[in-house]
């Protein structure tokens, strides 16, 4: 199967320490639709995995059994999901779309055949292979392979991935419950890294209202509370090699949150992919946290790895 690697340095909880040539949907239905349009939207982009770097930061993984799942069905199907950590590790993963009867999407021919025409790839393919990225890949869910033709999917399960990495990180093994079928309710949501990681950590609120997303405001800070836009030396070195800099990306993120309302939908800033990605991520999880009314800080205790 052919993979579009992307979105692979930087996650929710896999962030890999920013370098200045690096510089991050809400809905798992759209597959079959949109695939083929959202995948321009994602850098084309690959890394190795980051299993064998020493992780310098980061809560570590607590012994348990994980699971998450959807609320609402989407043309008849919802996500499962869960993980087991034995030893400080991640050994198992399942993942699936399953029908009110609990049968599997990977069964449904039509489905596969409607869609494996349209994008190239269908839930047979696109479901098996995600799952095991997951567990070949661990905690370092930015490591996770998009499958080209199932983008939306594999943005939807990288979240996922990220939001039981989470849970097992402070232990909590009650089932994580996504209200997919939910209009987001109005009000201020937020997130931010617990770790610096080159001297900086995301902070990043979403502000809903009427249901839509009105303000975005993403941010690199330091101890001091210094946004990285303004780390003129910074800014200096990655244009110079990358053609931009904090002061262009984190607008141009913010921004085009604002007009697509869909992290899916959202421009990745050539020359910042990897923060770029790590916006996706985290803008799907505070989507999620929006969708449940659920205005308690979300604090991301993201794993940080020694070059």
């Amino acid at each position: 199967m052919k993979l579009t690697k992307t979105l692979t340095s930087v996650s929710i909880i896999a962030l890999s320490a920013l370098t200045l040539a690096a510089c991050g949907s809400n809905s798992s239905d759209k597959d079959s639709s949109s695939s083929k349009t959202k995948s321009s939207k994602v850098a084309k982009k690959s890394s190795s995995s980051a299993k064998e770097q020493k992780q310098t930061a980061g809560a570590a993984l607590q012994d348990g059994d994980y699971s998450l799942e959807e609320a609402d069905y989407s043309h008849g199907y919802k996500v499962e999901m869960s993980m087991t950590v034995a030893g400080g590790k991640i050994t198992k993963t399942t993942y699936d779309y399953v029908d009110k009867d609990g049968k599997s999407k990977t069964q449904d021919a039509d489905y596969e055949k409607t869609m494996k025409k349209q994008s190239g790839v269908g839930p047979k393919e696109y479901i098996p292979e995600l799952n095991k990225s997951f567990t070949k890949n661990g905690s370092n869910v930015g490591a996770i392979d998009v499958v080209s033709g199932a983008t939306d999917s594999s943005l939807s399960f990288k979240n996922y991935a990220a939001q039981l990495v989470q849970a097992a990180q402070a232990g909590k093994t009650d089932k994580i419950t996504i209200q997919n079928g939910q209009k987001m309710k109005d009000g201020t949501y937020t997130l931010e890294e617990e770790n610096y990681s080159h001297g900086y950590r995301t902070v990043f609120s979403i502000t809903v209202a009427g249901g839509k997303i009105t303000e975005s405001k993403y941010d690199n800070v330091d101890k001091n509370g210094k946004s990285k836009s303004d780390d003129a030396e910074y800014e200096k070195s990655m244009k110079k090699v990358n053609g931009v800099g904090p002061k262009e990306y984190t607008e141009k993120l913010n921004a085009s949150l604002v007009k697509n309302q869909e992290p899916a939908k959202v421009d990745v800033v050539s020359g910042a992919t990897h923060s770029s990605d790590s916006f996706i991520l985290y803008a799907e999880q505070l989507i999620n946290a929006a969708q449940a009314g659920n205005t308690t800080p979300i604090k991301v205790s993201n794993i940080v790895y020694a070059e």
